[in-house]
């Protein structure tokens, strides 16, 4: 199999010792063992420290808008559906203002992997509360402990649909690794929640925290997250929420839940529109000879005829 090197020549500017080395190391060594064509990979990231992800990797990448990271991705995926489209985003990025979207996407189930990069902080911005950082918890930058209650990111990717789900931490990049090379095989919405210091303004959930309490669910030799035909999919569903409650000293990491018998957005549509995947955006004739295919006439007549009546003034 063909190795890949998909590092860039642009400096990786992270505070040292932040999370996101190691979860740009597991995205690296992901990519190179599914030697994955740069050309057919779209990385799209929002706004914080995470976003600059797409600077630092040898692929197609779209450095978008605040919590609209994965609208971008949304339509970049139905428009060229042949596409590995992997989103990356901060707690706050994500589910903060992106929640709407986040949700949107598991409904969905659309074939693309969202990482999430989970500190309990906005880092960017010095250190407020994230979504995932728990009530009463104070980090070296809040005056006073956490108002509100936190998001738990597992239970919230679960109830919204996703069905690849999963969670590792960002210093383990092995397991890391073999989660996301999962996640991008998998066909559906997969979710990765990926626990990650903030070296720098989180002095609560350290490297030392996290190496004390997280654990492998894989580890347990009883603990299976895989349906394997439909009629179990409640079960494992409701067997993965109890596993996500767990938090504190001890944090599970690994798969929660693995459905493969949902059906993805695109096959959905591909029931209404025949003609789709196989034509779409990407390979359509937009123009011939500098001519666009649709001009004024051919968009009324369609207007016309599919819409509403029309009338040329």
């Amino acid at each position: 199999m063909e190795r890949r090197n998909y590092r860039t020549n642009v400096w990786v500017d992270w505070c040292p010792g932040c999370g996101n080395f190691g979860i740009l190391t597991g995205i690296y060594r992901a990519l190179e063992e599914l030697s994955l064509d740069p050309d057919r990979i779209v990385i799209v990231s929002g706004i914080g420290c995470s976003s600059k992800i797409p600077h630092f990797v040898y692929a197609n990448g779209v450095h978008t808008l605040h919590g609209r990271a994965i609208p971008f991705a949304t339509g970049i995926k139905l428009a060229n559906p042949e596409l590995t489209v992997i989103v990356h985003g901060g707690d706050g990025d994500l589910l903060g203002i992106g929640a709407g979207h986040f949700v949107a996407l598991g409904r969905r189930n659309l074939d693309i992997v969202v990482i999430l990069h989970n500190n309990g902080v906005y880092g960017l911005t010095k250190g407020q509360a994230s979504p995932t950082l728990p009530l009463g918890v104070k980090t070296k930058s809040l005056v006073e402990p956490n108002i509100q209650n936190a998001f738990n990111p597992i239970m919230l990717a679960l109830a919204a649909g996703y069905t690849f789900v999963a969670r590792s931490y960002a210093f383990d990049t092995n397991h890391l690794k073999n989660i996301i090379k999962e996640a991008v095989l998998h066909k559906g919405a997969a979710f990765i929640d990926v626990l990650q210091p903030c070296v720098t303004f989180n002095d609560v959930y350290t490297a030392d925290f996290y190496r004390k309490s997280v654990y492998k669910l894989e580890d347990d030799k009883a603990w299976d997250p895989y349906v394997r035909k439909p009629e179990e999919a409640q079960e494992k569903m409701l067997r993965a929420m109890e596993k996500a409650l767990q938090q504190g000293e001890k944090i599970p990491i690994g798969r929660f839940y693995v459905n493969p018998f949902v059906s993805t957005f695109e096959e959905r549509i591909s029931q209404r529109l025949k003609a789709y995947p196989g034509l779409n955006p990407s390979n359509s004739v937009i123009e011939v000879q500098g001519e666009p295919v649709v001009n004024q006439k051919n968009f009324e007549k369609i207007f016309r005829d599919f819409i509403i009546e029309t009338q040329t003034l």
